[in-house]
């Protein structure tokens, strides 16, 4: 037990390369495609991606002719990503709690009808910068809904070892259109306008319609009852809150986001100013950002062989800061773009391995609303260094706000020395389903409560400290699981005697308590009992509280216990 405690408490190694034995298996992110379904969805969403670039492309090449303020342009930018910083949350809930598959279908809709108007209202050249950038960010509010639901989905449809495979896939997927996408959108903004570029993303939507019409994804398998908009939503808060691997990748996120949108909130000016392209080259340079992210997620695998985590985003931040400078001081084409290759291998490491690190942190349960918090931060960030840069592009031009980017792009690698990305853990996640509701002597309801419980223990006092530390961990999960006014209280009289305590508002908000502890909670609860020195396991009281004192008992015994 002395050593288990150690292991727990030691401090995580500095070590850049990782030892073999550390690291997880690595396979190759194409064995995902033994999965029909991926298959499908991932087609599907090959063209779907396709046309969310070509739409990106008009409306920022749209909005050069529109405005004439670099802030505006930026704008563009943040209003497809404000909406994931702001609906997020609530579409990690919806995902966790009702049908994913149906979700993604109205999500899908949503786009397509704004999709179709913006065309209509282009067609007739009736939008101005506001209607463009309010439609714009109804297309986000969409992409808002359905993005949660998907990533969440990835654990349905290929096994938890092929998980780090389909997100790198999903990434290049997004990627590999990313580098045909933008040059197909630009050929076709500089050919027929932006109307047909917003025309073409509807037809683009249909492909990914009918692949989630037919996956015929199995019911899951709950007797409880949904869980309460309002409490799924905070569930996920406290989960992550109590979740240090997963703060840390939420904070780094932000920073990330916040400081590498630079290059794309910049790069329509960076080919209009710079160096004096058209829609075309934007979309060439963007095409050669794809290609570099296909080319990182292709890698992915290898590069995590040879680094650990926290090296592999240091190395993002860092290759984007050096990439942000050099682009700052070209004004040549051919050198913007190979400029733009490493950003892109960057962008795509970081971001995959930020999504793969929260999805195996992270039970079943919530991985939904896990996800959204992450993509809040993310987004969020990309969000608030869209309107950063444009802003500083607008008072120090685009060179200057470049190259301050450079500068805190570098500063965010070094943000590792407080906030170190953690590597992988290979904890088993799934719930242990051995949970059996207490024979109960009450008449008890679903909805009656509050809900005390109290564990009691009988500890010696030289296993005290040790039992303190690993109590510290059972505090930590049971408020994560949902459990309130945690406290452990000690025996004045019987100083062996340590009770642990906590309230449930309902007896079904105990039962989904208990139902979300998993084979890596285990752990914790075997060393407590290795701990205890009494005859028989903790004893464990279940108590209903009545802070007031009823007139008449409203908790009568059950039928049967009264026949006796």
């Amino acid at each position: 037990m002395r050593a288990l405690r150690a292991s727990l408490l030691r401090p995580s190694s500095k070590i850049i390369l990782r030892r073999k034995a550390d690291m997880p298996k690595r396979t190759s992110p194409l064995v995902a495609f033994q999965s029909k379904t991926f298959r499908s969805l991932w087609s599907a969403t090959l063209i779907s991606n396709l046309g969310g670039l070509v739409e990106g492309v008009g409306a920022a090449w749209l909005m050069t002719s529109l405005a004439t303020s670099h802030g505006m342009v930026a704008l563009v930018q943040s209003s497809t990503t404000l909406p994931v910083m702001i609906f997020s949350l609530a579409a990690g809930a919806l995902a966790d709690n009702y049908d994913r598959r149906q979700i993604m279908l109205i999500a899908q809709m949503l786009m397509l009808c704004v999709s179709a108007t913006l065309a209509v209202l282009s067609y007739g050249n009736a939008l101005t910068p506001w209607l463009l950038l309010s439609l714009t960010f109804l297309i986000g509010c969409g992409g808002a809904l359905h993005n949660p639901s998907w990533q969440a989905s990835m654990g349905d449809v290929v096994p938890r070892d092929h998980l780090p495979g389909a997100v790198a896939l999903n990434s290049m997927s997004y990627n590999l259109m990313r580098s045909i996408g933008p040059a197909i959108g630009g050929v076709i903004v500089a050919a027929a306008g932006a109307a047909f570029a917003f025309l073409f993303n509807v037809f683009c939507y249909i492909a990914l319609i009918f692949a989630l019409w037919r996956w015929k994804k199995a019911p899951a398998r709950n007797m409880l009852p949904r869980e309460p908009f309002g409490s799924a939503m905070s569930a996920g808060f406290r989960y992550v809150l109590m979740s240090p691997n997963l703060l840390k990748v939420m904070c780094r996120g932000f920073a990330f986001g916040l400081t590498a949108i630079v290059i794309l909130a910049l790069l329509p000016l960076v080919a209009r100013d710079h160096v004096h392209g058209t829609a075309i080259t934007y979309g060439i340079m963007l095409g050669f950002f794809g290609f570099g992210a296909i080319c990182g997620a292709l890698l992915i695998g290898r590069i995590r062989d040879l680094l650990s985590n926290e090296w592999v985003i240091r190395g993002a931040f860092f290759t984007l800061a050096l990439s942000s400078f050099l682009l700052a001081l070209s004004n040549q084409v051919w050198l913007s773009c190979l400029l733009l290759m490493p950003a892109g291998v960057a962008w795509v490491q970081a971001f995959s391995l930020f999504n793969v690190t929260v999805q195996l942190s992270t039970p079943r349960w919530v991985v939904g609303r896990a996800l959204s918090l992450y993509q809040t931060a993310t987004f969020g960030g990309m969000a608030a260094g869209s309107w950063l840069w444009g802003e500083l592009a607008d008072s120090h031009g685009v060179t200057g706000a470049l190259l301050i980017a450079s500068v805190t792009l570098a500063m965010g690698g070094l943000l590792g020395l407080l906030l170190r990305q953690p590597d992988f853990e290979s904890l088993n996640l799934d719930p242990t389903n051995t949970f059996s509701e207490p024979q109960l002597q009450l008449d008890l309801r679903s909805r009656s409560g509050p809900i005390l419980v109290m564990v009691d223990y009988s500890i010696d006092q030289e296993d005290v400290p040790e039992f303190l530390a690993v109590m510290a961990q059972r505090r930590r999960m049971r408020i994560r699981d949902g459990a309130k006014q945690w406290s452990l209280l000690r025996d004045l009289e019987k100083p062996n005697t340590w009770t642990e305590s906590y309230h449930l508002p309902t007896w079904i908000d105990y039962v989904r308590h208990s139902q979300r502890q998993t084979h890596a909670d285990v752990e914790v609860s075997e060393h407590l009992d290795a701990l205890h020195r009494g005859d028989q396991p903790p004893i464990i009281h279940h108590m209903i509280e009545r802070q007031t004192v009823p007139r008449h008992d409203d908790m009568p015994l059950k039928p049967y216990l009264d026949a006796t």
